[in-house]
């Protein structure tokens, strides 16, 4: 009967709809909708200090000719200056001897969780640099390894039981990758994990850092970060990086995560692998799918791209400065990674020392001005605090990506030619119209509906309201 009743009910509104008409829709005014009502996706608050944050990563090894945290600390009002907020230290932790790699070995074998490395400094000389920054109103995060350690880390003769094992019951390291420097950790322990959070929370409690890079961050289960980002917000309102592209990680326990996915289709537009419908694609992606106060972290270079792949020329060539402005200026937090500003035209070694060559560069001056405008244009802001991108549509859609970004404030209308032709570009709707001033020269320009823009090959057009 139930069934004839379902079948009767499905027909007749089939009939209605054929006829013209629309089925009922239940009634709900008198109904209680509390559980239909939509709920935030990321269950924690981003620090107000964030909103308009950018970051300044350093590798201490290569940052000076000392390589020191001492001599790092003498260059933050510098970097201050250059109008970056998170300074991120690559791990600061004794390196493993056993199976090392190169000279001085990687950084992201760690051999003592509660200690320094000697070749930065000591435990007061750590502080000192973290006093420092903060003194100039910067914050502090530091790399954090959590998913392998050094053969030789303190922990292996103690609790051999912490790590994983492969078919023949040995220690290894993390599967199908080179990283024979290193062995993994098996988070089914508890008492691992026990372990490996009181060490995240001490860095925080006696030293005053203000939050972690989590190296492969996806590696670790989803639920130990969740749990220690919690702890540590007990602590003192940490800001969480992921290195790792995943909306889940935003939900309860990171800030931010990596924009890896935008990195590679720039750098394939710039060598002419690439559509800018991947682009528009990315962007479509990061604002269905993520949620709108997430963090993706853009980024030209970093250390990984810079030793292993190529400098941030060799990578953009004559792309360099638009990948850069719209690392800034598009949605996203955005990242330098030292040497950038000047210049930096070398693979930084990463197992021994091999210092950068300071020197003023325009790059330097470039990121300098984009930084001081994203602190200043709200519609530039991170998160919710910042206005999302929307396309303007445009007559050399191949060629050239246009968007505008506004608020009741500040309004950005940005437009790239991401190829090595020349273009003159019209664009349509009325969004784009407008009194600006133009970033670059800072001359007034009127758009108009029939207006068009000249643009260089891989340049670009940054005009503000």
């Amino acid at each position: 009967m139930k069934c004839f009743q379902l079948f009767s009910c499905t027909v007749l509104a089939a009939v209605l709809v054929l006829n013209g008409c629309s089925a009922p829709l239940p009634h709900t005014s008198n109904q209680d909708l509390s559980r239909y009502q939509p709920q935030p996706y990321i269950k924690f608050e981003h620090q107000d200090w964030t909103k308009n944050a950018s970051i300044y990563q350093i590798n201490t090894r290569q940052f000076t000719q000392e390589g020191t945290f001492r001599a790092a600390a003498k260059e933050l009002p510098r970097v201050k200056a250059l109008g970056t907020d998170i300074i991120w230290l690559m791990p600061i932790h004794p390196i493993g001897q056993q199976n090392r790699k190169g000279e001085l070995g990687s950084p992201y074998a760690v051999k003592d969780y509660f200690a320094v490395n000697p070749e930065f400094g000591t435990l007061t000389d750590f502080k000192y640099f973290v006093d420092e920054a903060h003194q100039l109103g910067m914050y502090v995060i530091i790399d954090w390894v959590a998913n392998h350690t050094a053969w030789d880390n303190v922990i292996r003769q103690e609790h051999p039981e912490w790590y994983a094992k492969d078919y023949k019951g040995d220690v290894h390291p993390t599967p199908w990758f080179d990283w024979f420097d290193i062995i993994d950790l098996d988070y089914r322990s508890p008492e691992l994990r026990q372990y490996m959070s009181s060490a995240l929370k001490y860095w925080v409690k006696e030293v005053g850092i203000d939050g972690y890079r989590c190296d492969a961050a996806g590696f670790v289960p989803l639920d130990f970060w969740n749990n220690v980002s919690a702890e540590l917000r007990q602590i003192k309102p940490v800001f969480m990086l992921a290195e790792w592209e995943s909306r889940d990680m935003h939900e309860h326990a990171f800030d931010a995560s990596y924009a890896w996915s935008w990195w590679e289709i720039m750098h394939d537009l710039a060598k002419g692998k690439a559509s800018l419908g991947e682009l528009a694609g990315y962007y479509a992606w990061n604002e269905k799918f993520y949620p709108k106060d997430s963090y993706r972290m853009t980024f030209v270079t970093n250390h990984d791209k810079n030793s292993w792949d190529g400098t941030d020329r060799e990578l953009f060539g004559e792309a360099l400065e638009s990948v850069a402005v719209l690392s800034v200026i598009g949605e996203g937090m955005p990242l330098i990674y030292n040497g950038q500003e000047a210049g930096n035209n070398k693979r930084l070694e990463f197992f021994k020392r091999d210092p950068i060559q300071w020197k003023k560069d325009p790059m330097g001056e470039l990121y300098q001005r984009l930084f001081a405008l994203k602190k200043d244009n709200t519609a530039l802001w991170n998160g919710h605090w910042g206005a999302t991108m929307i396309k303007v549509p445009n007559s050399i859609p191949d060629k050239v990506f246009s968007f505008v970004r506004q608020n009741d404030k500040d309004k950005v209308f940005g437009v790239f030619n991401f190829s090595d032709m020349p273009v003159t570009v019209d664009f349509d709707e009325q969004l784009f119209t407008g009194q600006y001033q133009d970033f670059s020269s800072g001359n007034t320009v009127k758009l108009e509906t029939n207006s068009t823009l000249d643009i260089e090959p891989w340049g670009y057009r940054v005009l503000l309201q």
